[in-house]
């Protein structure tokens, strides 16, 4: 049985808190016990998941192919879990986290129903306390949040919303209990991932579908299938070498990378390339083409132009395909999207489009949307808004470090931690999947393991040595924030407007979020760090 919060007392000392049940978090707690520490993961949710708990709108699913994005730690487990798809769906997902955390006996240690609220560090003891919104408190040594790349939901901030007389939900935040929307006048406002995922599957029921888009997406067909059991054997005969090739990939997936610059190729090559890319279902399939698709607007633009073509083929009314057709930002600067009949969709004689940047929302009345161009009439409003990413969970906790500074207030411009693991002025507290590591810009489940595996070998080195902090040197900090922002700056990324920058959240600071230097790279210095005495931290003893 999983632990559920007792009463407000002050528990006595763990070696380490995980905050957060999800893949990063459960993973995090099993190579923690394997280390002998004692360890409690505390989750604000019901049940453990993380993203694939809280995300279970219509047609959510993962855009990496399940038999990759999924543990590689247990060669036992990758034998015996049987994928039912190539692209798993949120509920299968959730079914093979319970799997591996039943197999591993992790249930245990974890703390449901428990959001931490507050975490101050102790400069004297050299520990954390951590306090939660149903009064129990935690002391510890070792503070590793595991929260989410994803996982704050973006308020929408459109004034009227508490007046809508019908149903009201968010993608991030989906009910437990089924959504019908038979018979319904439907608005899904949003047109990211979550959107172009949750969009066709409600068309199929709903009476009517209004959907309000800002910026269109670059949506890339899945293809996705079933996978039959003699392929899936197959490759499990060759997992071993699979999963080698995973973790010295520069993105988590295995592929042959390009040589060529697209702007050597002539149209017909590049399109004769393109398309082949586009029938194979990968979300980076497009990228893998040429070197040069994400460094250089030319060649960007060739793709983006498929991409469009592709579109004005599918949709049949020209200026609706026009409307869908990103012409604002280069292809994949904001994160394209793998989808299952999104565009065909809007061929529904049900399904309308609603041009935000021409007729914006005015408000949200008691009987649905109005827009600069009038009233839609709506029984259901879903949000697919977004996140605060990267640095939207963080930020969520009261983090007080030495000398009383806290997080927020040494984030203020940006975040700033060494290796994207820790940042100075809150020792022992690590980061899995946080900003200025590569995280959303790879597969996370080669990602996160990467991350677990270094800190856990970090926290064993503290042990066997009598070290009892470990703090990132400001100067090692700085330079890692230098070189992650001059390796953005190599790309089209940080020119863009969107979530990777914290452009969608108003407020946030302008920073290209992630490592954009591949996670084969990102690998190399970290083990470089580890191997030279971690380099770039200071380590200390209580006196």
């Amino acid at each position: 049985m999983v632990s559920t919060p007792g009463p407000p007392v002050a528990a006595h000392p763990v070696d380490a808190v995980v905050v957060g049940a999800g893949l990063s978090g459960l993973y995090q707690l099993y190579r923690l016990r394997r280390l002998g520490l004692s360890t409690v993961v505390l989750e604000a949710g019901d049940d453990i998941g993380g993203t694939w708990y809280w995300n279970r709108y219509p047609g959510a699913r993962c855009d990496i192919e399940s038999m990759s994005y999924s543990y590689s730690f247990s060669p036992e487990l990758d034998q015996e879990w049987e994928w039912s798809e190539r692209y798993a769906s949120q509920p299968e997902i959730l079914r093979y986290i319970h799997h591996v955390a039943d197999r591993f006996g992790l249930r245990g240690d974890v703390i449901l129903r428990t959001r931490v609220t507050r975490a101050v560090y102790d400069q004297d003891s050299h520990l954390w306390q951590l306090s939660t919104d149903t009064g129990r408190t935690v002391t510890a040594r070792f503070v590793i949040l595991a929260t989410g790349c994803v996982s704050v939901p973006k308020d929408p901030g459109i004034p009227g919303a508490d007046s809508f007389a019908g149903a009201v939900h968010h993608t991030a935040r989906w009910p437990r209990e089924d959504v019908s929307f038979a018979g319904k006048r439907v608005a899904v406002i949003g047109t990211g991932c979550s959107g172009v995922q949750a969009i066709p599957v409600i068309a199929d029921e709903a009476a009517s579908l209004t959907v309000f888009q800002r910026t269109p997406a670059y949506v890339l067909p899945a293809h996705n299938r079933p996978l039959p059991s003699a392929e899936t054997a197959r490759f499990k005969a060759d997992y071993p070498a699979f999963r080698r090739a995973q973790r010295l990939s520069r993105g988590g997936t295995v592929f042959e990378p390009p040589t060529r610059s697209a702007l050597e190729a002539d149209e017909t090559e590049r399109t004769a390339a393109y398309e082949a890319a586009w029938n194979t279902g990968f979300l980076n399939g497009l990228l893998r083409t040429y070197t040069d698709i994400l460094t250089d607007e030319k060649a960007n633009e060739t793709v983006a132009e498929f991409v469009r073509a592709k579109i004005r083929s599918i949709v049949t009314d020209p200026a609706t395909a026009e409307l869908l057709s990103p012409r604002t930002y280069p292809f994949a600067t904001k994160r394209p999207c793998l989808g299952t009949d999104y565009y065909a969709t809007y061929n529904r004689p049900h399904v309308t489009l609603v041009d935000l940047r021409t007729t914006p929302i005015e408000t949200i009345t008691p009987r649905g949307i109005r827009t600069s161009d009038g009233e839609h009439a709506l029984d259901m409003i879903v949000f697919a808004t977004g996140f605060d990413a990267l640095t939207g969970s963080q930020l969520a906790i009261d983090i007080v470090g030495k000398g009383g500074v806290t997080l927020r207030d040494r984030w203020a411009q940006g975040p700033r931690s060494h290796l994207g693991l820790v940042s100075a002025g809150f020792p022992n507290l690590f980061t899995v999947l946080g900003p200025l590591s590569p995280s959303v810009l790879t597969n996370i489940a080669v990602s996160l393991e990467q991350q677990v595996e270094w800190i856990t070998d970090c926290i064993a080195h503290l042990r066997r040595n009598g070290v009892t902090e470990i703090d990132a040197l400001p100067d090692a900090e700085a330079d890692w924030g230098v070189h992650v922002a001059e390796v953005a700056g190599r790309t089209l990324y940080p020119a863009v407007d969107s979530w990777y920058t914290g452009a969608n959240v108003p407020g946030k600071p302008r920073v290209f979020l992630a490592y954009a230097g591949g996670l084969d790279r990102y690998r190399a210095e970290c083990d470089a760090v580890a191997r030279d005495g971690y380099t770039g931290f200071a380590l200390s003893s209580r006196p």
